[in-house]
């Protein structure tokens, strides 16, 4: 599902004036994100209140939210109603047309490491966009964000999916099988071919857009295609069972937080983290120095350059942060599969530096130390591939 509490903010602020992170305080929680706004909030800090609050049960939301960014804007248009909204039940009885316009939207979206998918939407709130920007975003730094946020839904989606899929894993005395790297792939392909079907038509749907439900018709959908029998009336008891009582662990788990596990699912991985340096970096300095023209595509070098840093950064970030170190022998395919994505990447954003260096378009003084960067982030992420898979294939024995 996705948390939707737009009414229930009283006020907040997000502040993106450092590159690669978005923090703020939307209360009565307190964000702190990898990746940035779009470019109308990139390198800004907006501070924002909500005339009428209501109140909302929010007691099974963590206060403090960490993860990726989604889309983050103040620019998005939706349709606002001209009357007020106890009186549009009576007016569509009538059949009377229901008088709208066209406004902005701040919309919020974020991929919490604690809650899911996160959505804060409103036409109604006042904003109020404070100084001038630390930094501007390029027309094509704002296309990687949007690619980034897209493997941010991806990897949301991944979760999902491996949920529905664990029971198929378990074997007949209810034990659960570490999923194979081979079994992982499959669902990876799945949830990517999931996430860009939601993704295409919650633009499509606009701000308005049902996402709990579109989820269910897209799963529905994939079911159908791989010819699955629907569920029996007994699995889907089980199923919601099974959801319920997850539910109501997470629930118990909120007031009172383990420590350790709280510690494990806010921690950042380090080659992650040297990830997202190495991507500020690169933006930061592509701005300064000019590196990509004004009207360059996607595959000028410089441009697939930051592009691919940057989703390089986001898949390392979801595969790595949050996790327990060694992980647990069920999530080593997982982080396996997600990992080789990442190192396409990386594969990526090393050939757009040679052909930077062919086409002198760096100067070898900025770009030495990229190419350096590269290979080593490489590096260490093929050995902590190596090591999952010892993992994998010792707990499999």
């Amino acid at each position: 599902m996705a948390w939707r509490m737009a009414e229930s903010i009283v006020r907040g602020e997000i502040d993106n004036r450092r590159r690669g992170r978005v923090t703020g305080r939307p209360e009565p929680v307190k964000l702190d994100l990898q990746g940035n706004c779009w470019r109308d909030l990139a390198g800004r800090r907006l501070p924002f209140t909500i005339p009428e609050p209501k109140p909302g049960d929010l007691d099974a939301f963590a206060p403090r939210q960490t993860g990726p960014t989604g889309d983050i804007t103040a620019s998005r248009k939706v349709k606002v109603t001209d009357m007020p909204p106890d009186q549009i039940g009576e007016h569509d009885a009538a059949k009377k047309p229901v008088p709208w316009h066209w406004g902005n939207s701040l919309h919020l979206e974020w991929f919490s490491e604690r809650n899911g998918r996160v959505v804060i939407e409103s036409a109604d709130y006042v904003l109020k966009i404070i100084g001038e920007p630390a930094w501007e975003m390029t027309p094509e730094e704002e296309e990687a964000q949007r690619r980034a946020n897209g493997e941010a839904l991806a990897g949301s989606m991944a979760r999902l999916v491996q949920a529905a899929d664990a029971r198929a894993h378990a074997d007949t005395d209810g034990q659960e099988k570490p999923q194979t790297e081979e079994e992982a792939e499959q669902m990876q392909e799945r949830s990517d071919r999931l996430a860009d079907r939601i993704q295409a038509r919650l633009a499509r749907e606009g701000g308005g857009a049902d996402y709990r439900r579109i989820l269910e018709e897209e799963i529905e959908r994939m079911r159908r295609e791989r010819g699955e029998p629907e569920p029996t009336p007994g699995e889907l008891e089980r199923k919601d069972a099974w959801i319920g009582e997850a539910n109501r662990a997470a629930e118990e788990a909120l007031p009172n937080p383990d420590p350790e596990i709280e510690a494990a699912l806010e921690a950042k991985h380090p080659l992650a983290e040297r990830a997202f340096g190495l991507s500020g970096q690169v933006q930061g300095t592509a701005e300064a120095e000019g590196w990509v023209p004004d009207g360059a595509s996607n595959e000028y070098p410089t441009a697939e350059l930051v592009d691919a840093t940057m989703i390089a950064a986001a898949k390392l970030a979801g595969a790595l942060n949050g996790q327990t170190w060694p992980p647990p022998v069920d999530f080593c395919a997982g982080i396996i599969v997600r990992l080789k994505r990442a190192r396409v990447c990386l594969d990526d954003a090393r050939r757009a530096t040679e052909s930077c260096q062919e086409g002198k378009l760096i100067t070898p003084q900025h770009l030495g130390p990229i190419v350096v960067e590269l290979i080593d982030l490489a590096h260490e992420a093929d050995m902590i591939i190596a090591e999952l898979r010892a993992r994998l294939d010792r707990g499999t024995e």
